[in-house]
């Protein structure tokens, strides 16, 4: 059964910082790389966008809101990411979710339950 967990959201002020973590587990996680991990975001009535996301290989991408404040990293044997945040703003209010992609044998995509992050200016 797979499961992504997330931890680390919370209230903080602005300018403050947080790290999020999210860890897979599961049989289908065993023994193959995972291909992408991303965090995205979500605030109510709008669409879940991409924050950051950190391909097997390659570069980290941002979202240009993202871009100088936060950073993704992954530990792939933990198949873990994180998402360290810096100088949080009050319009980065959201729940933020982290999706796993595995590419072998077949495209599977994974979400987590989402943790709410909330900044007060």
């Amino acid at each position: 059964q797979v499961q992504l967990v997330e931890s680390g959201g919370g209230s903080v002020q602005a300018g403050g910082s947080l790290t999020l973590s999210c860890v897979a587990s599961g049989s289908i996680f065993s023994g193959t790389p995972i291909a992408n991990m991303a965090w995205y975001r979500q605030t109510w009535g709008t669409q879940r966008d991409l924050v950051a996301h950190a391909p097997l290989v390659g570069d980290p991408k941002y979202a240009v809101s993202a871009k100088g404040r936060f950073t993704i990293s992954r530990d792939n044997a933990k198949n873990t990411v994180y998402l360290q945040m810096t100088d949080l703003k009050p319009e980065d209010t959201a729940v933020y979710y982290c999706r796993m992609l595995v590419d072998q044998p077949s495209e599977y995509v994974f979400w987590g339950q989402g943790t709410q992050v909330t900044v007060s200016s």
